[in-house]
């Protein structure tokens, strides 16, 4: 009488998939935050420094290529939330975003309480968190698989 090596070890299971609630979460966060940080890093990018200094303390008083550096990574950190999950190609690269994306708002907290403008760190911790939960979120908890 034989009996197969499957009916008698245990069955090793592969770690918990995530829920389908947690993966809906992250999109929206994902896309939450690619619209809001695509919209300031266009805005940083493409609006002439004149017009942006009347709304934005930082274009006022930084350097024009400090503006537009920042600018640009908003604008990249926006579709590196997006599209590499999206696509499944390369998709280590969404949590490499968001992650960047966190540091960015850790840097503005610093700016903006430096100048004691307290009405700006809630909008960056509220991003901050986000960019923190989809980093975490698609680099541990539900990744995504390439293709």
């Amino acid at each position: 009488m034989s009996t197969s090596i499957a009916a008698v070890s245990p069955r090793v299971s592969a770690a918990p998939r995530p829920s389908r609630a947690l993966h809906i979460s992250l999109w929206v966060a994902q896309i939450l935050l690619a619209l809001v940080f695509g919209m300031a890093g266009a805005m940083k990018t493409f609006t002439p420094l004149a017009d942006l200094a009347k709304s934005m303390p930082l274009a006022a008083i930084a350097p024009a290529a400090l503006v537009r550096f920042i600018g640009i990574s908003e604008l990249a950190g926006a579709l590196g939330l997006i599209l590499p999950a999206a696509t499944r190609i390369k998709p280590w690269l969404t949590p490499l975003a968001a992650g960047a994306l966190f540091v960015v708002m850790v840097l503005a907290i610093g700016f903006h309480a430096s100048r004691g403008e307290m009405q700006a760190l809630p909008v960056n911790v509220v991003l901050g968190a986000l960019a923190a939960f989809v980093a975490w979120g698609r680099f541990k908890r539900a990744p995504v698989e390439p293709r």
